[in-house]
């Protein structure tokens, strides 16, 4: 049954939105809404305008006869700087600060509309590499990975520090904890990740990075490959941290525990792809 444009246009945006950087035949909408491959043409070249227009993303033609159109999600260079800021002003909230330097973030990870936005920008900065799957580690990176594995359409994967019997079958390894220099281990499920995976590690909070190299390391025990490193709060660190090719939003300085302030600021390596 044919229907209207407008009703045509709606259900198109949404659909894309909800398959980001899924390859969509033009025949799927063609047989979809009854219309021709030429008319399915025009309203995407509309969609795409708009999406352009609004910082919302953007839509790729692959031509051919395998082709057709995807949408790729890209967050808008203005609107990044707005949030970050926003999320910066939070973090220098008084009584965020716990002992040893660490950040209360629950809240904020607990906040649907500001995880979309912390997925979004970081997947902006990886959305031109072939990505498989984004790993983190349990518990509070979780909400982010899944975030940006939303904007990426991938699975997710989730590295834990103690045995779980539905996992089944782990690989674990031992590895130093940057900041404590304690042996810690981590493990992942054989199942959850595929040999010779592409993969991004994110995380909410990074002091001397011990934690990402882990799961770096651990990276190697399944053959996959690194793709990038995308980090929600870095803090200040006296010493050489254990990664250095990585992304973040927000960088805390002059923490001063005892009267729990810090400063927080914009990271300036982080800059969206042209």
């Amino acid at each position: 049954m044919k229907i209207r444009r407008s009703e045509r246009l709606i259900d198109m945006t949404q659909f894309l939105l909800s398959h980001p950087r899924k390859l969509v035949p033009l025949t799927l909408f063609a047989e979809r809404y009854g219309s021709a491959k030429s008319s399915i043409s025009e309203d995407l070249v509309i969609i795409k305008k708009t999406f352009e227009d609004r910082g919302i993303g953007t839509l790729e033609t692959v031509p051919g006869a395998a082709g057709g159109v995807k949408y790729i999600s890209i967050a808008d260079n203005a609107d990044v700087l707005d949030f970050v800021q926003t999320l910066c002003n939070r973090i220098a909230e008084p009584n965020r600060l716990l002992p040893g330097g660490y950040l209360y973030l629950s809240d904020l990870l607990g906040e649907p509309v500001t995880l979309s936005h912390i997925g979004k920008i970081l997947a902006t900065k990886f959305n031109k590499q072939r990505i498989d799957a984004i790993m983190t580690v349990a518990t509070k990176g979780i909400p982010i990975a899944q975030a940006v594995a939303e904007h990426l359409n991938v699975p997710f994967v989730i590295v834990r520090r103690d045995s779980k019997v539905t996992e089944g079958s782990t690989v674990s390894i031992n590895y130093v904890s940057g900041s404590s220099k304690r042996i810690e281990k981590m493990e992942l499920s054989k199942r959850s990740l595929p040999e010779g995976s592409n993969v991004v590690i994110v995380d909410d909070f990074m002091k001397a990075g011990g934690t990402i190299n882990g799961m770096k390391n651990l990276l190697e025990e399944f053959n996959a490959k690194l793709v990038g490193i995308g980090v929600l709060v870095e803090s200040e660190y006296a010493e050489e941290r254990l990664v250095d090719d990585y992304v973040s939003l927000v960088k805390i300085k002059n923490v001063n525990v005892k009267r729990k302030t810090n400063r927080s600021s914009r990271r300036k390596l982080f800059q969206l792809p042209e």
